[in-house]
């Protein structure tokens, strides 16, 4: 029998989701919090198998929720379970040791095949949520272009606002040279304008 708690601080999902796995004979559910608070509240002196876990709670971020829970309970596994479709969560709420990713609008067969999935010890994703985190994954690999000494120290004369003839000054070249390397960096680094070049390579920590 797989025990089952839910934290959503909407009822009507915690409503919806019971909805769903009542007639169940394999899944027992054993309690509900509407925040992170109650839920390890409720863990002191109870335990469950899973925890569908909503990553957007009132005191304490489902992702943050997810590494004190395991952190606590190893043994428990955790179903981030959402409306947010987006690869930065769904990556969080994995490094904090879930074992899988459901959004709300997910069908009763998904929802119980991640449940008996996660309990198995497998890893789930709904569709969505495993293509917006390959997604995110692919973005997050890209390479950023390597660039010489000479680029890096006139990107961060720009990035403290020196202008092309000030900055050729200091560098003892000319402001063509200058401006070739300003547009350089940009094609490069595949950004729109000194604006957002200033903002890629802070980003990037390239400077």
């Amino acid at each position: 029998m797989i025990r089952l708690f839910i934290v959503d601080d909407h009822p009507v999902v915690i409503e919806g989701i019971l909805s769903l796995i009542k007639n169940e004979k394999d899944i027992e559910w054993v309690g509900q919090a509407m925040n992170a608070q109650s839920c390890l509240g409720f863990f002191v002196n109870n335990t469950a198998h899973i925890v569908l876990m909503d990553i957007s709670l009132p005191d304490m971020s489902g992702v943050d929720l997810c590494a004190v829970m395991k952190e606590k309970y190893p043994g428990i596994f955790i179903l981030g379970i959402s409306t947010f479709n987006q690869g930065l969560y769904i990556k969080k709420m994995m490094e904090n040791g879930a074992s899988g990713y459901i959004l709300k609008n997910s069908s009763k067969e998904e929802l119980l095949k991640a449940i008996y999935t996660v309990c198995e010890g497998g890893i789930y994703f709904s569709g969505e949520a495993g293509e917006s985190l390959k997604q995110y994954q692919r973005t997050e690999k890209e390479e950023i272009p390597v660039l010489s000494r000479r680029e890096k120290e006139v990107l961060e004369l720009i990035a403290e606002g020196y202008t092309n003839p000030e900055i050729a000054e200091k560098l003892f070249l000319s402001s063509f040279t200058v401006d070739s390397h300003r547009k350089n960096l940009i094609a490069k680094l595949n950004v729109k304008n000194t604006a957002s070049l200033v903002k890629y390579a802070v980003e990037k920590k390239l400077i």
